[in-house]
């Protein structure tokens, strides 16, 4: 017989129980996103929202990333570093719960978790050599310029997609939106000079309503895209844009 009393840990109180773990940053994201404000709430919501990945020594050799040309998709691990000085919260409010229910942190996709985690799937389609390290060409990104990157994962369809799986956040249709003429002309030439195509990427952000869930229609927001700066307002589940301008190298504070 198995004296299970031998085999039990003994008691201990949460201070001596807590451990502590050193995480090691092995890159750095590249994104249209300058600002918070503006980037999609998730992952594959934007297709244009092209950027590159680029791993820093020592973790840039080309055989750590051997056989990953054969997944289509992969998961990016990162640092919420923006919401750390704000610390960790029990309880958030979901965006997607129209921002007035409380819910706990286990139970959203909130930056103010303990440990600051987060995790994106985006559409992988290539590496590069550079002089500052290797690039990973992602596509469909969520994550702010310049986001920590701590860990990177294929992206496996028949297990990562969960058949059947449910979740109580409520859909939003998405906006309508509508640029004039000179928006129109302004996004065109600037895709012509850069090779970005702004003017789905401005489209595909602004149909997820970026806006906080309690401002109302009518009034003016500017989201930064690049080094574009837009600005656009809401009225009846129809987002205007109303200008497209770029930003003045020494004036890359936020749009809004």
């Amino acid at each position: 017989m198995i004296n299970h009393a031998r085999h039990r840990r003994p008691k201990q109180n949460m201070e001596e129980t807590r451990r502590f773990y050193q995480l090691t940053v092995i890159g750095h994201i590249r994104s249209p996103f300058g600002e918070k404000f503006g980037i999609p709430r998730q992952s594959g919501l934007a297709s244009a929202a092209v950027g590159e990945v680029v791993l820093t020594p020592p973790f840039d050799r080309d055989e750590m990333v051997k056989g990953l040309e054969k997944f289509s998709h992969i998961w990016l691990i990162f640092l919420f570093d923006q919401a750390m000085d704000e610390g960790w919260r029990p309880q958030v409010r979901p965006p997607r719960l129209g921002g007035r229910e409380k819910v706990g942190v286990f139970a959203s996709r909130s930056p103010h978790r303990p440990n600051h985690l987060g995790m994106s799937a985006a559409r992988f389609f290539g590496v590069s050599r550079r002089t500052e390290g290797l690039v990973l060409h992602v596509a469909g990104i969520d994550l702010l310029d310049h986001t920590p990157l701590v860990d990177i994962k294929p992206y496996l369809p028949s297990t990562d997609g969960v058949a059947g799986a449910t979740h109580s956040f409520i859909p939003t249709p998405p906006l309508t939106v509508i640029a004039p003429p000179r928006v129109e002309e302004f996004c065109q030439n600037y895709q012509n000079e850069t090779g970005r195509n702004l003017r789905q990427l401005l489209a595909e952000c602004l149909a997820c309503d970026p806006r906080p869930a309690s401002q109302r229609d009518g009034r003016e927001f500017g989201i930064r895209l690049w080094d574009v700066n837009i600005r656009f307002r809401v009225r009846q589940a129809v987002a205007e844009v109303l200008a497209a301008n770029l930003v003045l190298p020494e004036n890359h504070s936020s749009a809004r």
